[in-house]
């Protein structure tokens, strides 16, 4: 068993709920605790009060209860894990990162409420995702399940250090699901038009395609010796890289990435790419430092 629990950043809204379960599912299958976090931050405002004030106590025990019923759900479906609550006083963001010093795994909802709104918005995502010291799980508030033959595990890969992180974590995640790894690597034409419109073709794509799938068979390398047992295919696809990313949550039970890179995933998870990302997969999505 674990000792490093996995983390879920919980508000009580639907989001938050559907990221409980799929954490929850984690937990039991890692042999690891299960700690459900809650960021309560007090917030002070000059408008005049309607005329009913609830206590600062009561609220926090309302939250508590909370907290401790969602716990009982989950104890029930999963007898033997071993869960815990958490009521934090701050921001979410440093709550978050805060909980990541020792934690195996922090699972968010894509949408939530309270501390955890507008979690995938601005700076406190990359926050969260850039400065976290463990992998972080971003589950869409609107998970549907995919009607494919097997479960299936998308991993960026790029040749950089953090795509190494990544492809690790998803072989990992594999092995546990008895999943497929799809390594997929997005190349761009280097086709250049000129001011007249006239072009020229000055690469050979089939040997661009052949150094891409090497370089993605040396990056997989190592931890496909590390799991036999899990099967992997190569995925090249020319284009950007958020869009296949996207596209290929459509069929994919998560997708990882790592939180830099280069070639098609440089910037994944700065400014648009990265809201592009975050914001329309459809499967839960791990950001691997």
């Amino acid at each position: 068993m674990s000792t490093q629990p996995i983390v879920i950043g919980y508000d009580g809204s639907p989001g938050s709920q559907s990221a409980l379960r799929w954490a929850a599912a984690q937990a039991a299958r890692q042999l690891a605790p299960l700690r459900i976090l809650e960021a309560f931050e007090l917030v002070i405002t000059t408008r005049p009060s309607p005329g009913h004030v609830v206590p600062l106590d009561a609220v926090r025990a309302t939250r508590q209860k909370g907290l401790e019923a969602e716990a009982d759900s989950i104890r029930l479906l999963y007898p033997d894990l071993r869960v815990e609550t958490s009521l934090v006083g701050g921001a979410a963001p440093k709550a978050l990162l805060d909980e990541a010093a020792d934690a195996r795994l922090v699972v968010l909802g894509s949408r939530g409420l309270g501390g955890w709104s507008g979690l995938l918005v601005g700076s406190v995502a990359v926050q969260v995702t850039a400065h976290a010291q463990c992998p972080v799980v971003v589950v869409p508030h609107d998970l549907r399940v995919h009607a494919h033959e097997g479960p299936v595990v998308v991993v960026g890969v790029d040749g950089s250090k953090t795509s190494a992180k990544a492809i690790d974590f998803a072989f990992d995640q594999a092995e546990q699901i008895h999943a497929k790894v799809v390594a997929l690597h997005a190349w761009s034409s280097p086709f250049h038009t000129y001011a007249d419109g006239q072009s020229m073709l000055l690469f050979d794509e089939q040997k661009i395609q052949d150094e891409a799938r090497l370089l993605v068979a040396e990056s997989v390398a190592g931890a496909a010796a590390d799991h036999p047992d899990v099967q992997w295919t190569t995925e090249l696809v020319n284009g950007s890289a958020a869009q296949a990313l996207v596209r290929r949550s459509e069929s994919a039970d998560l997708l990882v990435v790592g939180t830099r890179g280069r070639g098609g995933f440089t910037g994944l998870l700065l400014g648009s790419v990265s809201q592009s990302v975050l914001h329309h997969t459809e499967s839960p999505i791990a950001v691997v430092r």
